[in-house]
């Protein structure tokens, strides 16, 4: 049987996950499509009058947002289902809400490690989790 480890970088906005398995590694991403800040485009003020009148009341937006990070992150964790072994890692507050869901989702055991690590590209990630798994099990190559 293969042996999947599977490492992700995760925040609210992106997830990159790896799959990293005897045969090679392949990788995926998965948008949140969660606005931070409903009326704004990419963090700029609007210079439009009455700007406040377009963004949702808070609850609103709040219930909305979480909504969407509900199915973003049951998204990811159907691409992590396959796994032996899961390292999660990135910025926020994003990690502890996946983690809440994979526990409910997966049997104990799965998840690894759990690191707190700086915005990364998708090749950065790529790496991190190959060192990583190379340095739990060295018996296990990758290429």
């Amino acid at each position: 049987m293969m042996k999947t480890n599977i490492g992700m970088w995760i925040d609210q906005r992106k997830a990159v996950i790896i799959l990293s398995t005897d045969m090679g590694e392949e990788t995926k991403v998965i948008l949140s499509n969660v606005d931070r800040q409903p009326g704004r485009i990419d963090g700029e003020r609007s210079t439009a009058r009455f700007e406040s009148l377009l963004v949702d009341a808070n609850d609103v937006t709040e219930r909305r947002d979480t909504s969407h990070l509900h199915r973003y992150y049951d998204e990811v964790i159907a691409c992590v289902r396959e796994a032996e072994a899961i390292l999660v890692f990135g910025p926020g507050e994003a990690k502890g809400q996946l983690l809440r869901q994979l526990e409910d989702a997966l049997p104990k055991g799965y998840i690894v490690a759990v690191e707190t690590a700086d915005k990364m590209t998708d090749r950065q990630v790529a790496a991190r989790v190959r060192d990583y798994f190379k340095k739990e099990s060295p018996t296990l190559e990758l290429g």
